[in-house]
């Protein structure tokens, strides 16, 4: 009884060994998929990633284009210089360029005939009349700039001529109108008729 014993545990051994060898590849397999799917799990989340959305233009934050614009340049006292670019086309902005920085101005009406163009963002301020420019900081209320003239403005200006024809007749005393003298009707009569008895 004891060898059929061992025969029957020798054929649960034999029989045991087929399935077990068989089911070790599948572990095998399991813990390699299990490895492999963290490192794709992984590479998915970083293709996941939200891409970043474009930044949106602030005209005032950035730096304007200044592409086929007319250039100006006006120097300034104390050796400061500005620079100011125009687009024909858009007449309500320039560009100014201040130390080197690009910025861009919008036109501010004035009642005085002044061009003032700001950037609020900054706090600059181009103020130019005929004569001459400035720059001003209106968040720290100061002059960055002032006595800024273009190369135009820079030029001597002609002394203005006296009105000769004015400074003439403000000399000259008035003459006095000689007036025809006038006689009486009854003098001219009596004057008429003996040359009119002569004949």
């Amino acid at each position: 009884m004891s060898r059929l014993i061992a025969a029957a545990f020798a054929l649960a051994l034999a029989s045991a060994a087929p399935a077990a060898l068989a089911a070790e590849p599948v572990k095998t397999k399991a813990k390699a998929e299990k490895t492999a799917k963290p490192k794709a799990a992984k590479t998915k989340g970083a293709k996941a990633k939200p891409v970043a959305a474009p930044k949106e233009a602030d005209p005032e934050a950035d730096e304007p284009d200044i592409a086929d614009t007319a250039v100006q340049d006006y120097h300034c006292e104390l050796g400061n210089k500005v620079t100011i670019y125009q687009n024909a086309t858009d007449d309500g902005h320039i560009a100014l360029r201040w130390k080197k920085r690009l910025h861009r101005l919008t036109r501010v009406a004035t009642t005085t005939g002044a061009q003032r163009f700001e950037n609020k963002m900054y706090g600059l301020i181009w103020i130019g009349i005929p004569a001459k420019a400035m720059l001003l900081d209106s968040k720290q209320n100061r002059q960055l700039a002032n006595e800024c003239r273009n190369e135009e403005q820079s030029k001597p200006q002609p002394a203005p001529v006296p009105d000769t024809q004015v400074n003439n007749a403000a000399a000259t005393p008035a003459m006095p109108v000689s007036q025809p003298v006038v006689q009486p009707a009854s003098q001219s009569a009596a004057q008429a008729a003996p040359h009119g008895s002569a004949h």
